[in-house]
């Protein structure tokens, strides 16, 4: 098998041909904002796929969804419907994947889910494929993807890691109300219109009014004060990167922003570190931009990071709190990087391994 940094090359080359095998193609939860993503970038990265099929809730079903000049239409997602599908992108919520995922690996369709549902469990990977590829060797049906706030958070951390040797990091997020679905993107414009025209402010998304300010609040909060964005940002860190003891704390946080989220990192680490050394870690990665020029102004903003394959890392300098440590901040699109992207990159490279296959083709059909 590949190493884990030769693997890592080849996933994120976009320009290069998966290679000419053709797969059957479902998309679980099409008309949301992550599907559409997924549908978008399927085409505009030439998957290779043989047919595309798009699942939604019944109250799609007939609903037609035009993308790259051809036209598609929804069927219900339901059991049975993923025979004959080679690969599954789950990007509904982890009610659907608990009902559906099952009966698509029974299908011996290969599940990758943007839903919390799998991501701890032990028989699950929970992959990035520019830090634990080899995750997708041993799946067992399903391969889950990371939330958009650690996807985005680990795109700047895993080559200091490799670098230095991580220890631990706390961080603040600053999240963008596409993380929570169109109605919320919908919610900020409506409420930004209402304030411009001194109109009522409804709130129906979010606990306080999301335009002109900060929610720290993302999900729920739990017995311990954090909220379960919060738990697994740690938790999901320690199972990607390999580190079980890796400690964590975060605040995370809704901006007023539409799209890409950004967090501000302190991270400890067990050797020495430099500024210089950590722009070379960067700059270097498969998954991220050095953006790092502040005489000039130069750091990345989720302006500049929206809809961008990679994610912006800048602001790096030496953390004054702690021993031996940095702070830096990054931008990531948490549609693409967040969900929709890192499932295709997943899937990319396991076709260009020779590791998803169509099943017709296996059969000699």
């Amino acid at each position: 098998m590949p190493s884990r940094a030769q693997v890592s090359l080849v996933c994120l080359n976009g320009e290069t041909p998966v290679n000419k095998a053709s797969i059957n193609v479902g998309i679980v939860g099409a008309t949301g904002a992550v599907g559409q993503e997924l549908l978008k970038l399927l085409h505009e990265r030439n998957f290779p796929a043989a047919s595309l099929r798009l699942f939604a809730s019944a109250r799609s079903i007939g609903k037609s969804v035009e993308c790259g000049g051809r036209k598609y239409t929804v069927e219900e997602a339901k059991p049975g419907v993923f025979a004959g599908v080679d690969v599954a992108f789950f990007a509904a919520g982890g009610s659907v994947t608990r009902a559906l995922a099952p009966d698509a690996v029974k299908a011996g369709c290969l599940v990758i889910d943007k839903s919390s549902h799998y991501r701890m469990d032990p028989n699950v990977p929970l992959v990035i494929p520019e830090i634990n590829p080899e995750g997708l060797r041993r799946h067992q049906g399903i391969i889950a993807n990371p939330n958009c706030s650690t996807a985005v958070t680990l795109m700047a951390l895993w080559p200091l890691h490799q670098a230095f040797g991580l220890k631990r990091y706390f961080c603040a997020t600053y999240q963008s109300v596409s993380g929570t679905g169109a109605e919320a993107v919908r919610e900020l414009d409506d409420q930004v219109h209402a304030y411009a025209k001194g109109g009522t402010i409804v709130k129906k998304i979010y606990p306080y009014q999301i335009a002109f300010n900060v929610i720290p609040q993302v999900d729920s909060f739990g017995p311990n004060g954090y909220t379960g964005e919060e738990t697994k940002m740690m938790l999901e860190s320690r199972k990607i990167m390999s580190l079980p003891n890796l400690r964590v704390s975060s605040t995370t946080v809704r901006v007023p922003v539409v799209r890409a989220h950004s967090v501000a990192i302190n991270a400890e680490f067990e050797r020495p570190v430099s500024v210089e050394a950590a722009r070379a870690a960067i700059a270097a990665f498969a998954g991220a931009e050095l953006v790092d020029d502040p005489t000039n102004k130069l750091y990345p903003t989720p302006l500049d990071f929206s809809r961008k394959v990679k994610c912006g890392v800048g602001r790096i300098r030496i953390d004054t709190a702690f021993e031996n440590g940095l702070a830096l901040w990054v931008s990531g699109d948490n549609l693409w990087k967040g969900a929709a992207l890192n499932a295709i990159q997943n899937a990319e490279l396991m076709v260009r391994e020779g590791w998803l296959k169509r099943k017709a083709a296996l059969a000699g059909v």
